[in-house]
Formats: structure tokens, sequence, C-alpha cells
């Protein structure tokens, strides 16, 4: 199954290259900004080839869902995920099941620069993952940090970053604080093609294991009629772990959609 992803992933991208770019290099540099004001759907995977300690590989599937709203007296940018986790088990197999649902609310403030997108906002985890396939059992609580520059039509960059605190849940599961970076950049090469780096960073303050995977893949951005489709490939290596369990190499790609 995850091989087959993974193929699915290259045939898409290559489908996508025979359509005639017409809109594409207009809607490519904001394809994927996370604060777009854009309705957002995305369907994205991350296959781990192998974790550190373990010598076995895992998956990570996420549905998330991205949506601007107007409260409070300003505008804001909610997106939820909902991921679905393959990870090893203690016999050599693999388990199957639903993680944890998370979503943020970034508040977006204007830096005087439309091609400046910055956010900030709460967010929540809670604990809906199934305890056999990566559950935390706690409910957390954190904030979320969000900055897109395309000031430029050749080169975006940027950053996510969240943390994260159990406040709630089951007393047995361990304490969860968690910080994540996701620094970002995206070349554009013209007719909606881009090369791109996304890796995430990760740091857990309860245990100090860390990871910092850099990224070094492609992607395609068409237009279609009110929609944007953004499909991307991206391998990813990490040059510094600590801790067993941490991504020692990945596969991540996706499908995204903006209407």
């Amino acid at each position: 199954m995850i091989r087959a992803t993974i193929q699915g992933g290259f045939a898409a991208l290559l489908a996508l290259s025979v359509v005639p770019a017409t809109a594409q290099d207009n809607s490519a540099a904001q394809a994927n900004n996370p604060l777009a004001n854009a309705t957002a759907l995305n369907f994205q995977t991350l296959y781990t080839g192998e974790l550190t300690g373990l010598d076995r590989d895992a998956n990570q599937f996420y549905l998330r869902y991205a949506q601007p709203v107007s409260a409070l007296g300003g505008k804001w940018l909610m997106r939820a995920t909902v991921p679905v986790n393959t990870i090893p088990d203690p016999t050599g197999g693999q388990t199957t099941g639903l993680g944890d649902f998370n979503v943020f609310a970034a508040y977006l403030i204007d830096l005087g620069d439309p091609e400046v997108s910055f956010g900030i906002g709460p967010q929540l985890t809670m604990p809906t993952g199934d305890e056999d396939a990566g559950g935390s059992g706690k409910w957390s609580l954190g904030f979320a940090n969000v900055l897109f520059d395309a000031r430029s039509k050749v080169f975006q960059w940027g950053y996510l970053l969240t943390w994260q605190a159990s406040v709630a849940g089951e007393n047995d599961r361990a304490n969860v604080s968690i910080g994540a970076l996701q620094p970002f950049g995206f070349y554009q090469l013209g007719d909606g093609w881009y090369l791109r780096s996304a890796g995430v960073w990760t740091y857990d303050f309860e245990t100090n294991g860390y990871a910092i995977p850099i990224g070094a893949g492609a992607g395609k951005v068409i237009k279609t009629g009110d929609a944007v489709v953004n499909v991307f490939l991206e391998p990813q290596y990490s040059i510094a772990t600590r801790g067993d369990g941490q991504q020692q190499w990945n596969i991540y790609g996706g499908v995204n959609f903006q209407f």
C-alpha cells in the first residue's frame, strides 16, 4: 500500500505535466501559502522509511481542511487535521488507526504588505487517536504562528511554528510538550512547476528527542476553473536526530486543493 501511494504520486505529477499552462504562473506563488484567502482541502502522506533505533518504517496520512473566517472583529485562518497513523507494533507488524485531531486558528495581522501573510493564534489537540496507533490520550493546548512571504514571484518562503502541552487526559499516559518548526521555501520554475523544501523539525520537551529533516522535492500547480490543484513529492533526510523512534528519512507527498 505504501509503495502504491508513492507510485501514485509520481503518476499524478506526470499527468499534470501535460496540461497546458494558462493561469498556473498567477496561482503558483499562493498555492503553498498556508494563510491564503481560500478554502483548502489537502490529502497528504508522510512515509518514514526508517525510525531511528528501531529499524522499522511508518506512515502518516493527513486529511487537512483550511477555511478563512471572520470573527472578533478580525480575519482568521482555521486549519483542522485528521491523521491516520501506521506505526510498528511489538509483534513485528504494523498497526493502523486514527490519530489525534488537531485544529488551530491563526489571527491574521496586517503587516502593511499584501504579499506578506502573518498569523498567530491558539492550537488544540483532542485525544481521538487509538492508543496502539500513536494516540496521546491527552488534551493539549498551545499556539501556532505562520509567516508566508510572496513578494517575489520566483521564490517564496516562510515558516509554521507550533507548540503544545497536555492539560488533561488519561493519568497513566505520558505528558505532552512538543514544539515543531517547519521552515519552507518554494522556487518557481515556470508553467506551474516548482522546487520545494518543507521538512518539519520537531522537539519533544519531555524526552529531549528531536529530528531535523531537510527536504528537496518538486511540485506542479495547475488552475482548473475556480480551483487550484497542487501536487508535490518531497524526499527528506534528517541531518540530526536524538532518541529512538525519530524520522531518519521520509517521502512526503500530497495533493492540495484551493477553492
